[in-house]
This record gives C-alpha cells, sequence and structure tokens, in this order.
C-alpha cells in the first residue's frame, strides 16, 4: 500500500516544484518590470533560484571553475543547480526528470489528458524511435564539445563576464513573455505532441535529460526484479512512461529510467519489483522521495552556505543592462 502511495507523493513533489518555478517566474518578471518601468513598479529583489533555466551558462561557468579555478559570481547558482542535479541523478538514476523538472511535469499532464481523450497514448514505431533518440545525444555532444573542449579559458572568461552572460536571464524571460514566430510553433507542436504520445521533448530533444541519464547509469539504486517472486503480469511494463520492458530485465540499468517508481507502483507482488541498492538492501519509495528532495534542495543550501548562490550582479548594473539596446552575442 505504501508503494501505491509513493505516486501521490511524487505528484505532489512535482506540482510543488512547478508551482514554486511559476512564483520564481513571476517575482523575476516583477525585478525586471521595475527597471524598465523606470522605476514605476516596485522593487523586489531578484529570485537566484531564476538561474536553474541556465543550464548552458551552469556549464560556461564549470568550465570556469575548472579552467581558472574559481567559481564566478555573475550566475552562481546555475552552476550549483547543474551540479546538484548531476549529484541527484549519480545517486539515485534520473529521477529529476520525473520528480523536480517543470518541463516534465507538464508533458506528464498533457499525456494523462491524451490518454482519456483517446483512451490510450500512442507509441512511435521502433525503427523511427532508434532514429529519433540520438537526437539529444548529438545535442548534449555538441554543447560539451564546444564548452568544456573546444572553449579556450581566455574566452570562458570573456564570456562569463561580458553583457551577454549577464543578460542571459532577462532574455530567457523575454523568451518566454515574447514567444511568436518559429519557437512559438515548435513549442507548440511539442505540447500537441505530448497529448499523443508519452514525453517527446524529454525522450528525443533534450539534452539535459541525455547527460543525466548517461550519468544516472553509475547510480548505485536501481530498480530490480525478483523473479522467483514475479507472476510475468505485464503490470510494470505497462505502466513505464519511458517503454522500458521491466517485465524481463532483472535489473533496470537503462539510461531512459527517470526513477518514477510507477513500475514498482503498478506491480500486484510487493517483493517482486523493488528500487534496491547494488548491496540487495531495498529502498522505499518514501525513502527514495525523501532523499531526492533532500539531495535537490540539499544542494542548493551548501550553495547558499559557501555563498555561491546570490549573483555579483549589481541593481545600477541591472539598471544599465536592462535598459540598454538588445545586446548581441560575441
Amino acid at each position: 500500500m505504501a508503494e501505491k502511495k509513493v505516486q501521490q507523493v511524487r505528484l505532489a513533489v512535482q506540482w510543488g516544484f512547478l508551482l514554486f518555478s511559476l512564483y520564481l517566474g513571476v517575482t523575476f518578471y516583477r525585478f525586471v518590470l521595475h527597471f524598465r518601468s523606470g522605476g514605476a513598479t516596485p522593487f523586489v529583489e531578484r529570485p537566484d533560484g531564476v538561474e536553474a533555466f541556465l543550464p548552458i551558462s551552469g556549464l560556461v561557468s564549470l568550465k570556469g571553475w575548472m579552467t581558472l579555478g574559481t567559481i564566478n559570481d555573475v550566475h552562481p547558482a546555475a552552476l550549483v543547480v547543474l551540479l546538484t542535479v548531476i549529484a541527484v541523478s549519480l545517486l539515485l538514476k534520473r529521477s529529476f526528470c520525473s520528480w523536480v523538472c517543470p518541463v516534465s511535469t507538464i508533458t506528464e499532464v498533457c499525456w494523462k489528458v491524451g490518454t482519456k481523450v483517446f483512451g490510450k497514448n500512442f507509441k512511435v514505431w521502433l525503427w523511427l524511435d532508434w532514429l529519433l533518440r540520438p537526437i539529444k545525444y548529438l545535442l548534449l555532444a555538441f554543447f560539451l564539445f564546444s564548452i568544456l573542449v573546444i572553449m579556450a579559458p581566455d574566452s570562458v572568461a570573456s564570456f562569463i563576464t561580458g553583457d551577454y552572460n549577464k543578460m542571459a536571464d532577462v532574455k530567457m524571460l523575454d523568451f518566454f513573455v515574447n514567444l511568436s514566430g518559429t519557437p512559438l510553433v515548435v513549442i507548440g507542436v511539442l505540447l500537441a505532441l505530448s497529448f499523443l504520445f508519452k514525453n517527446p521533448f524529454c525522450r528525443f530533444l533534450c539534452p539535459y535529460g541525455a547527460l543525466l541519464g548517461l550519468v544516472s547509469r553509475l547510480s548505485p539504486v536501481k530498480v530490480q526484479r525478483n523473479e522467483s517472486a514475479c507472476i510475468s503480469c505485464g503490470g510494470c511494463t505497462k505502466a513505464c512512461p519511458s517503454y522500458i520492458d521491466v517485465m524481463h530485465q532483472e535489473r533496470v540499468c537503462s539510461e531512459e529510467c527517470v526513477g518514477c517508481l510507477r513500475c514498482v507502483s503498478a506491480c500486484p507482488k510487493p517483493e517482486a519489483l523493488q528500487m534496491k541498492a547494488k548491496n540487495g538492501k531495498v529502498v522505499p519509495g518514501m525513502v527514495y522521495a525523501a532523499l531526492v528532495v533532500a539531495v535537490f534542495i540539499g544542494g542548493t543550501l551548501i550553495g547558499r552556505a559557501t555563498g555561491h548562490w546570490h549573483t555579483g550582479i549589481t541593481k545600477a548594473d541591472y539598471q544599465r543592462l536592462i535598459t540598454a539596446p538588445p545586446v548581441d552575442h560575441p
């Protein structure tokens, strides 16, 4: 019964982070509006958590840390969140995607609605699935190679302190507030497809998810099937949103596993399918849920405690940057 309730907890955690993300977005919008209105609207403090939506800035900061030996204070929270999410995946599978990520929460709502409307979710042909799935890994390789390998230390330093990077959060806000043209069409198509197919963006296009999937293969905890207790009902395979054939796996090592525990919750024999550590010790669903939240929030708290969270960009800098003409990429 406890494993059944895990899904209720997961949904509560998902929606909690989604609502918090919306709060960050609205607060940051009010922060920017204060400057664009010439001070006509009240000033609110910039929420540093918006940097969670700047993974590229976080990746450049990581390269800067590796080559320059210091964590920059332009968007330090971006690096903290990036490292925290990687830590979550290293320890607890790709659980960030199914417990925290707001994009995943929205697409899950879409395919669940699609199930009720159409009676089922459609499945991409196997040959097409194999053709499309490498796209996210190619995108990941492009970003990793371009930033971690090719980018010179001098370029990293100039990029980090440049106005373009300083305005990355504002540009991100403007992108969504003024969504139009090709980006609007692309996002609209992806949302529409999400009603028909389970998580098409996450499965085929998200380089962040690709990185976390590869890291998660090293995770010490994985869903494990007890063959002697399994009744081969297929409920676990049917419940898996990543289309993993759980029923025929001894231990689910796939990078597509997002640690949602839907397969475990769907199993009618509690001892047949469990989340287990390498030493065979069972990790109960509620414990797993608590660990996911604790590691994610704990990482951000460490960032705060070590002084690597609040941006060093001053109010005067934002006044100049936000009211200045648009900054082009160097």
